[in-house]
């Protein structure tokens, strides 16, 4: 099994990079129309020329109790969903 991992990064940007690419954060985030999508788009530009400073990994496990606790809500039948927050 793998750990799951997270990768600090950072990039110095003038008044003028900033400005240009909070205009257009500002923009994707209220349009009405494929938001998800300019909001990606918006974030590429930005994810660039980056300066790795640092890294993470931890054990992905679940806390304690939990697979009990969903064990007895499927006993009760009650449905149950779990959402990782994982995109392929």
């Amino acid at each position: 099994e793998g750990l799951r991992t997270l990768v600090f990064a950072r990039r110095r940007l003038t008044t003028e990079e900033f400005d240009a690419w909070h205009a257009d954060f500002e923009s994707a985030q209220t349009s009405q129309t494929d938001r998800e999508g300019k909001l990606a788009a918006v974030a590429e530009k930005l994810e660039v020329k980056l300066e790795i400073v640092g890294a993470s990994a931890i054990e992905d496990k679940l806390q304690v109790g939990v697979a009990e606790t969903i064990v007895r809500l499927r006993s009760a039948g009650i449905k149950l969903w779990v959402l990782t927050g994982d995109k392929l």
